[in-house]
């Protein structure tokens, strides 16, 4: 009984290696050959004089991670001013 558990664990065991060495040669061989190289149209587009910063050329991504970003940084000033004005003043107790 024990003998069989361990023949079926094993069993079990060689599957999953097999399956993860399968799984692992697909993928890094289909990625080769779809891959291209996209270096020289992105130093195009940096490197472009538009009068864009550098950190809003990528497109609408872009900008809308940094409007995003910039949100968050103001609402958090805010908050940090509003905390320290509700520690200096605190409310009185009645």
């Amino acid at each position: 009984m024990i003998d069989e558990h361990l023949t079926w664990k094993s069993h079990i065991d060689n599957v999953k290696v097999k399956v993860l060495q399968v799984l692992a040669r697909r993928s890094i061989s289909c990625t080769a050959s779809r891959q291209t190289n996209k270096v020289p149209q992105k130093q195009k587009l940096f490197q472009e004089d538009n009068g864009m910063p550098i950190h809003l050329k990528g497109g609408s991504a872009d900008a809308l991670l940094y409007r995003g970003t910039m949100v968050l940084t103001v609402m958090g000033a805010g908050y940090v001013v509003y905390e320290l004005f509700k520690a200096a003043c605190p409310q009185k107790k009645a």
